[in-house]
């Protein structure tokens, strides 16, 4: 399936859809006859951003009539779906990944989740890796098999999901409980931070307990993904299946 959706009749036919499977329309400044495609945008909170028909034709350098849209490869799921799966399954872990931007990182992510059983994988809609081609090849097409949600509010699904009984473990590099040594809850949601700057306050602010990777080397963190392989691995050990 191609990553790319150009012109305005197939890219407002997909829009016209209850749910389409577009990520982000692009159009070209001052392009006229796109009142429709923009009303439809807001309609389906489907972002979208004007840049210049030269950029538009890096994206494709055919005749794509002002308009290109990003499509996603997999098909999202409700998070009341995720939830509600996730409480009946065998390993009851779903991650919420918190503006995890890297394709690479979020694709190792899910390939690790799949590979262990867990529930479902949780994206803000804002801010997050594409998952396209780069999600797909870094997961080793996991991606097509996970269950997904993307979410416009993270802070308000975390407490969402408390009122399914879900525990909220937030990851941080220092001043958490050690995950190795405390009784890990289940069903849990575990919030894996941005590879920069970590998890957002108001995020954090809904999570119920601290974790820290202890760390006896000179290196402060580690990378998002081996972080989150490393918490998955520990919780997968306490899951009370094993």
């Amino acid at each position: 399936m191609s990553s790319l959706l150009v012109g305005q009749k197939p890219v407002f036919e997909e829009l016209q859809k209850q749910s389409p499977q577009i990520d982000r329309v692009y159009l070209a400044k001052n392009k006229k006859h796109i009142g429709k495609i923009l009303t439809l945008c807001k309609k389906k909170n489907i972002p979208y951003k004007f840049i210049t028909q030269e950029d538009l034709n890096k994206f494709f350098p055919g005749n794509h009539q002002g308009i290109i849209a990003r499509l996603n490869l997999v098909n999202f799921l409700s998070v009341e779906n995720i939830f509600n799966f996730t409480l009946n399954s065998k390993f009851p872990l779903i991650l919420a990944l918190d503006c995890v931007q890297d394709p690479q990182n979020v694709g190792s992510i899910i390939r690790t989740l799949v590979a262990l059983g867990g529930g479902g994988i949780i994206l803000p809609k804002d801010r997050s890796a594409f998952l396209g081609t780069g999600v797909e090849k870094s997961s080793a097409g996991a991606v097509f098999k996970a269950k997904i949600a993307k979410v416009t509010n993270l802070a308000r699904t975390l407490e969402l999901g408390k009122q399914y009984g879900y525990h909220v473990y937030a990851t941080v590099p220092r001043k958490g409980e050690n995950p190795f040594v405390l009784n890990l809850n289940f069903p849990a949601i575990l919030v894996l931070g941005n590879e920069e700057k970590g998890i957002r306050p108001g995020v954090l602010k809904r999570c119920d307990t601290k974790l820290t990777i202890p760390m006896l080397g000179k290196f402060e963190s580690l990378n998002v993904s081996q972080a989150g392989a490393i918490l998955m691995g520990e919780f997968l050990r306490q899951n009370s299946f094993i």
